[in-house]
């Protein structure tokens, strides 16, 4: 199967990413992908494994890379370590993230074999060798000691122009972690409860929720009856046009999108909303025509390996890079 794109348009460097959407990425180049015991408790989406998956998810990510850089995005590719084994390595998100200001966020992780995925030395290559401002270092990690976690943009999906932080409760995302988090940051946490079909927590709010410049793609059939309205409301009263999944869809990774900034020749900047080819599969056509017409263009690449022992889809394979570029030297 292959990847399908709304759009076709030559590479070229992306724009500033200071608003809702980020023009480039970090996305970790897998050595030892696999199925993680340590997660699948709290991760309902995760299943065993049929057999190796290495190969399979390697292939998958850099059909995955290839296409998102013929788009114009700009991907910062970086190799996973063999040693420790890291079977999660390829979900970046959770463990880091990357903002306008120059300041990275270290997050506190459930398992304890992803905290073993916070490498320093990612951070710093993002500035020696593409270039990018590390101003400060906000290092949440001290609460895994008390049993109290936050895994990055899974556990909060964040309006950057509205500095609204929507987080689903969960056992990896703490409330007075978000509440921290937004302190140091500067955002309003909206927190809420959404569960699966069996009444448990999504264990990353991302899995249902997906906020663009111009759309909220929500699993609101997910969400408690006394948040339900509030965070609708929210979403709206913010700007967005509010596109509700349903279950069937949410269990396709359909919430797990991520909209990024590109470039087009006749358009200028450019909306590029990605998602797996599992997702695009199992929206409603209603659903669909909805969605695209509320950005500039889709792109569906296939991750069925990394979906299936992962727990995961394509937004948690990108962290989104919003970091300033260095001042140019003298």
């Amino acid at each position: 199967m292959g990847i399908e794109s709304s759009v076709t348009r030559p590479v070229r460097n992306a724009p500033s990413a200071a608003q809702q959407c980020a023009g480039a990425v970090l996305m970790i180049r897998p050595a030892a992908f696999g199925y993680n015991p340590q997660t699948a408790a709290s991760n309902k989406f995760q299943k065993p494994a049929q057999g190796p998956a290495q190969a399979l998810a390697l292939a998958e990510f850099d059909q995955f890379v290839n296409a998102l850089s013929g788009e114009g995005v700009r991907v910062c590719v970086q190799d996973d370590t063999p040693l420790p084994v890291k079977p999660d390595a390829i979900f970046p998100n959770n463990w880091a993230s990357f903002h306008a200001d120059g300041t990275v966020v270290l997050y506190p992780m459930q398992a304890e074999n992803r905290r073993l995925e916070r490498r320093p030395e990612i951070v710093e290559l993002l500035a020696s060798r593409y270039g990018y401002r590390v101003s400060r270092i906000v290092d949440l990690i001290r609460h895994e000691a008390d049993g109290r976690f936050l895994e990055g943009t899974g556990s909060l999906v964040l309006d950057h122009r509205n500095r609204l932080a929507y987080g689903c409760i969960s056992p990896r995302t703490h409330p007075e972690v978000v509440k921290e988090w937004a302190r140091e940051l500067g955002y309003e946490p909206v927190l809420f409860g959404a569960v699966d079909r069996g009444g448990v927590p999504f264990y990353h709010t991302n899995v249902m929720l997906c906020v663009g410049s111009r759309l909220a793609i929500l699993g609101a059939c997910a969400l408690s009856a006394q948040d339900r309205s509030r965070v609708i409301e929210k979403l709206t009263v913010t700007g967005h046009e509010v596109v509700e999944i349903c279950y069937d869809e949410i269990e396709q990774f359909a919430g797990n999108m991520l909209e990024l900034a590109s470039w087009d020749e006749a358009l200028g900047d450019f909306r590029l909303l990605v998602m797996s080819e599992s997702a695009r599969r199992s929206l409603r056509p209603e659903v669909y025509t909805r969605i695209s017409a509320g950005t500039d263009g889709v792109l569906a690449v296939p991750v069925p390996t990394i979906e299936r022992l992962g727990g995961g889809s394509v937004r948690c394979m990108m962290a989104e890079i919003f970091l300033p570029a260095q001042a140019a030297r003298d």
